[in-house]
């Protein structure tokens, strides 16, 4: 930092260089400082001197991840390892767009922007509040015994020789990754609120969603919680059908049915049918999202080995029974293929795999794809009818079939990575394992919906409400809120 003096009249210079502190001793290097404090006068050095304790914290909060610790070499596997970690989270990352697309594209254009702007911020919002405090709640040290885990705020990235010996990961890799699953649950939540609720409202929301609530839940089964430990074998969700997906859906489910339907959704207690402006960015959304949960399902696997592809596998065949599901049955009941669907389908067929994409045969995943992607038409019309206005049917995708993702595992699930005997009712293992498995969804549920009520009115009590104004909503978010359009100077309609 330098100042800059008022250089004085030439009668007063003195013809003798001042000296720097650099160059004075130790002893009166404080003095001469506190001589040029003095001469602080203006409110901007006064801001500068307010950013000196502000460094030195900045400083000490940096340096405490500093260690000097001898590392041993780095093997090929510890690298790999981590490599593809690392690009399994990026394309976890990238499954943003993804979202942001099928929204878009499903919702009207007057409120591109503000879709747009809420699943771009809200990924923002998810890493820095996952990385605040949602970290350490999931994969801390227990708190209160396989209930609640605490480590301190933020999370040590140091990495420990004994991570390089045992081929570990690196902590800020697996932070990155894990705050990608906190981003989705989030972001979910956007598609069941879309095109009527109020930007901060919705930001407030899903930062409290990603610090506490989410994480909270997720550490019940993925840091050895009490669900994880329930039973024989434990509540099993490899990759997260119910601990992000449902989480995430049941979150938007509440915020949905507070908010009420959009205004034109039902007119004499008929249901109306709001169609998207734009349906190749939703095509295309979905595509990202299908190649996305290649880290999504295949990432969870937290390693490169032999079962990356396997889970690559299930992940795709699931997809597929999806699309081919919901295409045969939208077919049946509005007598023509509907784009929307065989979107959805996809999504739900990638959904109604996560759980168990690592305990399905190939055709077990393909069948629980298939099974999903019916299900999800069927759920989109029964939401409809029961007057909750879900604008790109995220509930039915990330929610129903989120939890029928989990109850599949019951039913015809084998323990595949290890003796490969079955744990499903239909193959032979018995009712335990789809009992604890509905146990599970049950819990999620539960959870999700209680918490999230209290927050949702929480903030709309402290803030005048959670919804635009009628009139806002009729004239679009993107000017409402966001004073600006998607597409402006073209001709388009709403």
């Amino acid at each position: 930092m330098t100042t800059a003096f008022q250089a004085p009249p030439p009668w007063r210079r003195k013809t003798r260089r001042r000296k720097t502190l650099r160059e004075v001793s130790l002893l009166d290097g404080p003095v001469m400082f506190f001589k040029i404090i003095r001469g602080f006068s203006s409110n901007r050095a006064i801001t500068w001197l307010a950013c000196v304790p502000l460094t030195l914290l900045g400083f000490s909060i940096f340096t405490t991840s500093i260690k000097a610790e001898e590392l041993p070499k780095l093997s090929v596997s510890f690298l790999i390892n981590n490599l593809w970690l690392l690009v399994a989270t990026i394309l976890v990352i990238f499954m943003n767009a993804g979202f942001a697309m099928v929204e878009t594209g499903m919702c009207r254009q007057k409120n591109a922007v503000n879709i747009l702007a809420k699943n771009l911020f809200v990924f923002a919002l998810a890493v820095t509040a996952y990385w605040f405090v949602g970290y350490s709640l999931m994969y801390g040290d227990s708190l209160i015994g396989q209930w609640l885990y605490f480590g301190g705020l933020f999370f040590d990235p140091t990495v420990t020789a004994e991570t390089i010996s045992d081929t570990g990961l690196v902590p800020t890799v697996d932070f990155l990754f894990q705050a990608a699953f906190a981003g989705t649950a989030a972001t979910i939540v956007s598609g069941l609120v879309a095109e009527r609720i109020k930007f901060g409202e919705f930001v407030i929301f899903a930062l409290i969603l990603t610090a506490f609530i989410y994480p909270i839940a997720g550490s019940w089964t993925w840091n050895g919680g009490w669900l994880n430990n329930f039973g024989d074998r434990g509540f099993i969700d490899f990759a997260g059908s119910s601990v992000v997906h449902s989480v995430g859906a049941w979150a938007g489910l509440v915020g949905a049915v507070l908010l009420g339907p959009r205004v034109g959704k039902y007119v004499g207690g008929k249901v109306q049918a709001i169609p998207g402006h734009n349906m190749p960015i939703a095509t295309l959304g979905a595509l990202i999202l299908w190649i996305g949960w290649y880290g999504f399902n295949p990432g969870s696997e937290l390693a490169m080995d032999q079962w990356v592809p396997y889970l690559a596998a299930t992940t795709t065949l699931g997809a597929a029974g999806g699309a081919i599901g919901a295409t045969l049955i939208s077919t049946v009941t509005s007598k023509k293929p509907d784009i929307t669907m065989i979107i959805n389908g996809i999504l739900a067929g990638l959904v109604s795999v996560t759980a168990g994409c690592h305990s399905l045969t190939l055709l077990g995943s393909w069948f629980a794809g298939l099974v999903g992607g019916i299900i999800v038409v069927f759920a989109v019309s029964a939401l409809d009818s029961s007057g909750i206005d879900d604008p790109v049917g995220a509930f039915s995708v990330h929610g129903v079939c989120g939890v029928w993702g989990t109850l599949v595992i019951g039913l015809w699930g084998f323990n595949i990575q290890g003796d490969g005997s079955p744990i499903g009712l239909l193959v032979g293992g018995g009712f335990e394992q789809l009992g604890i498995q509905a146990l599970g969804a049950g819990v999620y549920a539960t959870w999700t919906v209680v918490t999230c009520f209290i927050a949702w009115e929480v903030i709309g009590a402290l803030l005048g409400g959670i919804r635009v104004t009628e009139q806002e909503e009729i004239d679009g978010l993107d000017i409402g809120e966001h004073g600006m359009e998607a597409y402006a100077g073209f001709l388009t309609n709403n």
